[in-house]
Formats: C-alpha cells, sequence, structure tokens
C-alpha cells in the first residue's frame, strides 16, 4: 500500500510540473507565433497545450487507478491507467491532424513570417526546456511503470524535434528569404500523427492482453521451484490489471506422496512467498503428481516426453502419471501458436501415445505458451 501511494504521488508531482512547464511554453510560443505570423510555432504552441492536457489526464487517471478494490471492482481500477493513456494518445492525434489541417490552409493561402531575435531566442529557451522535461519524465514514468508518463515524455521529446525545426525554418527564411513555414507545419502535423497512432496501438495492446515481462515469469517460476518439494512449475497465467498489479495461477509438479495436509501447507507458502517477494497473487495454484516408487511409470514418462517433443510444434510436455489401476496414463503438452493446426498437432502426439501404449486409456490436455517460455 505504501509503494502504490509513494508511486501515486511521483506520478502526480511529475504531472504537475509537466503542465507548468508546458503552460508556460504554450504561452511565449502563442505570443511569439502570432507576432512573427508563424502558423509552425503557432501548432508549436497548440502540441504544447495538448501536452498539458495530458498531464491533467495523467493525474486523474492516477487517482482514479489508485482507489480501494470493491464490490464491483473486486481487481480494482488500475487499468483507469491504460484508458488514460489511450486519452492522452487520442489529444496527440487531435494535435496533429488540426495542425495539418491548418497548414495545408498556409500552404494554399501562404503568409509572410516576420522573425524577430526575441521570438527566435524563446524558441531556442523551449528547445533546451523540453528536451529536459522530456527526459525527466519518460526516467520517471519508466521507473514507476506508468504508460501515460512514458507517452507524455516521448511527445515531449518530440516536441524538441519540433520546436527546432521551427527555428531552422526561420533560419533559411532570414537568410535566403524563403518561407517553408506552412511546409514544415505539414511535416510537424504528420509526426504528430504518427506518434499518436504508435502510442494509441501500445495502449490499445495492452488493454487487449500481452505476455507477461519475461523477467517477471521467469523470477516467479524460480521461486516457486525453489520449494525443495516442487519439480517444476508450468502454465503460469498473469492477468494485468494495471501497472504492477497482476493476479494469476500456476501449476506445481510435486511426488504423489505428499498427503493433503502437506499439499495444503505447501501452496499456502507458496502464495505467501509469492505475493511478499513479487507482488503477485496467486487466486491458484494447480498441482501435477508424479510418480515416485513406479520404475514402469518413470520410464515411460521418458519415453511419452521423447515421443511428445517429436512432433513438430511441441514446445514441452509435463504434468505426465501413469495409473495402473485406471489404466490411464495423463499428460499435458504445450503447443506453439506458430504450429499451423494446433488441434492436429495434439491428435498427432495422442496417437503416437495411444500406439505405444495400447493398453492404457491416453488423457492429453493441450496447454498455450501465455508467455513465450515453454522452450527457453
Amino acid at each position: 500500500m505504501n509503494e502504490q501511494m509513494g508511486r501515486e504521488k511521483t506520478v502526480i508531482r511529475t504531472s504537475i510540473i509537466g503542465i507548468l512547464a508546458n503552460v508556460f511554453l504554450a504561452a511565449f510560443k502563442a505570443f511569439v507565433g502570432l507576432s512573427a505570423n508563424s502558423i509552425a510555432i503557432v501548432m508549436d504552441a497548440v502540441n504544447n497545450l495538448s501536452d498539458a492536457a495530458s498531464s491533467v489526464i495523467t493525474i486523474v487517471g492516477t487517482k482514479l487507478a489508485g482507489k480501494e478494490p470493491d464490490k464491483k471492482h473486486p481487481f480494482g481500477y488500475g487499468r483507469v491507467e491504460y484508458l488514460s493513456a489511450m486519452l492522452i494518445s487520442g489529444l496527440v492525434l487531435y494535435a496533429g491532424v488540426t495542425a495539418f489541417v491548418e497548414s495545408v490552409k498556409k500552404i494554399i493561402y501562404p503568409d509572410v513570417p516576420d522573425y524577430s531575435a526575441a521570438a527566435l531566442v524563446i524558441v531556442a529557451v523551449a528547445v533546451v526546456v523540453k528536451v529536459l522535461l522530456g527526459r525527466y519524465v519518460k526516467r520517471v514514468g519508466e521507473r514507476v511503470n506508468s504508460d501515460s508518463l512514458v507517452n507524455s515524455g516521448e511527445d515531449a521529446t518530440l516536441d524538441s524535434i519540433i520546436s527546432a525545426s521551427t527555428l531552422a525554418a526561420a533560419a533559411v527564411y532570414l537568410i535566403f528569404g524563403v518561407s517553408l513555414e506552412a511546409w514544415l507545419g505539414a511535416v510537424i502535423a504528420a509526426v504528430i500523427i504518427k506518434s499518436g497512432v504508435g502510442m494509441l496501438r501500445e495502449t490499445l495492446s495492452k488493454l487487449l492482453g500481452e505476455p507477461a515481462d519475461v523477467q517477471l515469469v521467469r523470477d516467479i517460476k524460480r521461486t516457486v521451484t525453489d520449494f525443495p518439494e516442487v519439480s517444476g512449475a508450468y502454465d503460469l497465467v498473469l492477468h494485468d490489471y494495471g501497472p504492477d498489479a497482476h493476479n494469476g495461477s500456476i501449476h506445481i509438479e510435486v511426488p504423489d506422496s505428499l498427503s493433503a495436509s502437506e499439499l495444503d501447507k505447501l501452496i499456502r507458502k507458496i502464495s505467501e512467498t509469492v505475493y511478499r517477494k513479487h507482488r503477485v497473487i496467486l487466486t491458484a495454484v494447480g498441482v501435477y503428481s508424479y510418480n515416485t516408487t513406479d520404475p514402469e511409470a518413470v520410464a515411460a514418462r521418458e519415453r511419452v516426453r521423447e515421443l511428445a517433443l517429436s512432433e513438430p510444434g511441441v514446445l514441452q510436455m509435463h504434468g505426465f502419471y501413469l495409473d495402473h489401476t485406471e489404466r490411464t496414463l495423463r499428460f499435458d503438452v504445450v503447443v506453439s501458436f506458430d504450429a499451423e493446426d494446433r488441434r492436429a498437432v495434439w491428435r498427432a502426439v495422442r496417437e503416437k501415445a495411444q500406439a505405444a501404449y495400447p493398453d492404457y486409456q491416453i488423457q492429453i490436455a493441450m496447454d498455450t505458451d501465455f508467455n513465450g517460455l515453454a522452450d527457453s
């Protein structure tokens, strides 16, 4: 809880700094742009205002995301941050389209700019401020895992390039008498639109659901397999409910000699340890038992593993158990998303196992490689 509150304060403090800086820059750029009759500088000012609005959205989104879980939303409000990042992307797109329309108008009906030394100095200072602001906001966003701040930081860095380009256009006009204002405004607008589309695509991807962070997955599996009773950890599924807010489930492979009481104690210890070390809530810990006293079953396990992995598309075999009494042989296979027909791969493995053990009923579950680590 303290970590979450600290993160929230950091995001809000950084966003307030961004608001103040962008409002200050927008005011000066608007004054300079209107005085110099420069559409590029005016569009740059509009972009700064959109950045300030983005920071306001970040603050509101962070406050809403920090609400405690309740009956209506038992997993919390963390995903609100992704929605706020989407709104920021929409603002960036709107600013880009508006700038493009205005620039096209100026291309058709051009105006002659009138630069002054003071105007150019103000724009140059804006470039420096935006570079420093962009680096600061993005660095903080990466540290506290805030997509909204990262997007705002990247946008600020882009703004510094835009402001620098307006300086270059002014230099061309003052030296050669050629006005590139409107054309530069159109280029700036295209860059802004491209940036907005990229931000929107990334945020939508997270809302749809992406694989969990590879390092987090490895760390959790390592923590679980550090328990001496656990010989393997599989099928880790993590559900993202906002930055640094994960619920998940996992399967562990343990000896068939463990009692129900021992299993209960082990699962509780695993859940507590994973939450303490990784802040991930394991809502379920499934169990695979493996034969420990039957040499025939151990040999069958290795044979079936070879048969399964010989089929193209199979990344892993686990959860094997041979039951002589019930005459069943059960295991799971992880089939790659790259397989042309995952169900056909599953059937091929089943046929191979059935041919090798015709007197047994073959029970195979087809698993999914959620994290891209099954073959590593």
